[in-house]
């Protein structure tokens, strides 16, 4: 009699038969059948099909660690990755002179830097090695006769606005400075230093300001069930790492340590734009203004095009006759495999997560 269609859709799975006994008759195949289901009826002849049951599930490892890396690294990539379209975008406006050939000059030159993005310790031109690598090659190039300073940032760490905008007032040749969509904080305590400021109408300038962020991830850790035991060699050592409250003390140092650092930015901007500090402070609200404003009280010269601002600096180097414009570009950037060498060292989640707030720059003054 042939097997109802429901039972043949029985589904067993093989169980390998015991070894046959010396001097026994073979044995049957023994089955196991999937749970719930009854022994095959007798009288059917074959029993039911086999199946191989899966293997159970391995122990997974610590592969999210990895995932985590690659899913950051690919986050923070793609925000850098932003500067490459604005510098494709910026060749345009080059003329005779190619990326590469500020070395093969054989007439008068304008040079133009791109200062896009974070002011950081990165190796670009939005970093004081960058910059000051760019500006000894214009310093040092007798064709390159001026420096235009093309800059969309919104300022970044502190420390490297203040060295960059010490680099810009120390270079002997004429600079000019324009500004795209946004020229603020340290990226306008460099731009103060220049001889010149452009500014669209709608440009985003200003912002003379410094803050310090700390985040406290305290109460997000107790909701997960994580304790941390900070180990420290002072009471404050630790105020900074966000996993507990700031004291009233250490707030209040913290504070003057973010009024000291903005009394420079002050000054270097009132040395800059001939202004006194009492005319800078007024203007040190930490809001950016309009391009329009910014020309009306003093932190902007003139509304115009980059194409103005080169032939600004041209005018104030006393070019005779034509000249070209070059691009000098950094050839330092981040990579992916760069990125994820720093995040794959990681042994360990909390070494990950160091990592990413090393790069995050938690605690650090910006301005």
């Amino acid at each position: 009699m042939p097997p109802t269609p429901a039972q043949a859709t029985r589904t067993p799975s093989y169980v390998p038969a015991p070894a046959q006994a010396a001097g026994m008759p073979p044995a049957l195949p023994a089955y196991a059948y999937a749970p719930g289901m009854p022994p095959a009826p007798s009288g059917y002849g074959q029993p039911y099909p086999p199946v191989f049951m899966p293997s159970p599930p391995q122990k997974k490892g610590k592969a999210w660690i990895v995932a985590l890396a690659v899913v950051a690294a690919f986050f923070i990539l793609s925000i850098l990755g932003m500067n490459s379209c604005s510098n494709a975008f910026s060749s345009a406006f080059t003329s005779s002179a190619s990326t590469d050939s500020a070395d093969y000059l054989t007439q008068d030159a304008v040079a133009i830097i791109n200062i896009d993005g974070t002011i950081q310790y990165d190796g670009s031109n939005s970093s004081p090695e960058g910059l000051k690598y760019q500006l000894d090659r214009a310093e040092t190039n007798p064709h390159i006769k001026a420096v235009v300073l093309r800059i969309n940032s919104g300022g970044g760490v502190a420390t490297a606005g203040e060295e960059m905008a010490l680099y810009v007032k120390q270079f002997s040749k004429p600079i000019v400075v324009s500004s795209a969509s946004i020229n603020a904080s340290a990226a306008y305590e460099i731009s103060s230093q220049a001889d010149y400021i452009f500014t669209a109408k709608t440009t985003a300038i200003g912002s003379i300001g410094t803050a310090m962020s700390i985040t406290d991830l305290s109460g997000l850790y107790e909701k997960l069930g994580i304790h941390i035991d900070d180990i420290t060699s002072a009471e404050s050592k630790d105020s900074s790492y966000g996993n507990r409250p700031l004291t009233e003390e250490e707030r209040a140092y913290y504070q003057d340590m973010v009024n000291e650092i903005n009394e420079t930015f002050i000054k270097t901007v009132a040395e800059g734009r001939g202004m006194t500090v009492e005319e800078v402070r007024v203007l040190a609200t930490g809001l950016t203004f309009t391009g329009m404003t910014g020309v009306q009280n003093g932190l902007a010269d003139s509304i115009g095009t980059l194409e103005d601002a080169v032939v600004k600096a041209a005018e104030l180097s006393y070019i005779q006759g034509g000249y070209t414009t070059v691009y000098l570009y950094s050839g330092t950037s981040l990579s992916m495999l760069d990125l994820l060498g720093i995040l794959g060292s990681a042994s360990s989640q909390q070494d990950v997560l160091g990592r990413l707030k090393e790069l995050e720059g938690n605690g650090s003054f910006a301005n």
